[in-house]
């Protein structure tokens, strides 16, 4: 079976975006927690246009090679522009968006799941087929672990304290005990790799 995972870039009080994110904007005030993918030496093997330091680019490219699908929560979504109404923030797998809401247009590898977590999550399971999907946005994080359904969390930790945006995580029922795997520095940011302790 599939592994579900989340790999987010955040800032050290916990952000993955900034004030003001959104459809044209982005991360809103945070891009810096960008700024990894694009300073350094070495050009990603799975994303082109990524310049990673070569730490960054090992860590990197060995998640993106897992993934078989991304999982994406509606402000995802809606602030990466719909990823094209048809495409996925990764080069060959198909998106699976998690919305309650109508989707203006969507087609190509975009599917839509309006039925919750556990629906979506399946859906995604199933397209990645012996590959791994990839979680993305605090929303949907949040209610993956609350149901159980997540076996890894990874964090980009980028080192400023942004102050507001939205947070990587929301409140949860009960506490997530993980446990590292890896913790692997790298200029700009320090890869946090921790399995979800069940």
């Amino acid at each position: 079976m599939s592994t579900v995972f989340s790999a987010l870039a955040v800032s050290v009080d916990g952000y993955i975006t900034g004030r003001d994110p959104g459809d044209g904007r982005g991360l809103g005030d945070g891009s810096m927690l960008f700024d990894w993918y694009f300073d350094g030496d070495v050009s990603s093997a799975v994303v082109d246009g990524f310049r990673l330091s070569a730490p960054s680019a090992r860590v990197f490219d060995a998640l993106a090679e897992r993934v078989g699908v991304s999982l994406a929560g509606r402000h995802t979504y809606d602030d990466s522009g719909r990823f094209g109404d048809d495409g996925s923030p990764h080069p060959t797998a198909p998106l699976v968006v998690l919305s309650h809401r109508p989707v203006p247009a969507m087609g190509g590898r975009q599917t839509l799941v309006t039925t919750g977590i556990h629906d979506a999550v399946a859906a995604a399971r199933e397209l990645a087929g012996e590959k791994d999907v990839a979680l993305m946005g605090g929303d949907v994080v949040t209610q993956a672990l609350a149901a159980g359904l997540v076996d890894e969390l990874v964090l980009h930790q980028v080192p400023i304290l942004l102050g507001a945006g939205r947070p990587f995580f929301r409140e949860l029922p009960e506490h997530v005990a993980l446990r590292l795997i890896e913790a692997e520095p790298a200029p700009g940011v320090t890869h946090l790799h921790y399995a979800v302790e069940r």
